[in-house]
């Protein structure tokens, strides 16, 4: 009774005359064995849906026009004026840099000035901006020109 022998589980299967024992070890790889194959399969489905709501999201967002970017046209980016920049001991913190890549004005530097607000930028940077938004990157005032209809 004293045996070092670990101890079986027994299965009886209907047609066979041996017992099907599985012992400690091959128990426990078999059961690792199915949770990994459970975990592989999980990770599976979850990236299949996952890909499936993304389609699925950026389909209706392409076919929905309010949801594109509203930026201005290129001609219009290029009519808004360029200045040289004069550097004055009055400006505050906001006239003196451009918002966008947050770079100090240089005296003399090439800035772009917007219409509406008057708010001045470099000129790389506001075109960028302004291909995807038509308001100001710092008050956010349309730059749309209003067509009479």
């Amino acid at each position: 009774m004293d045996s070092q022998e670990p101890e079986s589980f027994h299965w009886r299967f209907i047609g066979f005359d041996r017992d099907l024992q599985v012992r400690g070890r091959t128990f426990i790889f078999a059961v690792v064995l199915f949770a990994a194959l459970l975990v592989i399969t999980s990770l599976f489905l979850y990236s299949s849906c996952r890909k499936l709501y993304r389609h699925t999201t950026e389909t209706s967002d392409s076919h929905d026009p309010s949801s594109q970017p509203r930026g201005l046209d290129p001609s219009t980016i290029k009519s808004f004026p360029i200045v040289l920049h004069k550097s004055s001991g009055k400006k505050t913190a906001d006239e003196s840099e451009c918002c966008v890549c947050l770079g100090v004005f240089g005296e003399g530097e090439k800035v772009k000035v917007l219409p509406n607000c008057r708010h001045c930028f470099h000129s790389e940077c506001v075109d960028k901006w302004l291909s995807s938004q038509a308001s100001c990157p710092l008050c956010r005032s349309s730059l749309l020109v209003d067509s009479p209809v």
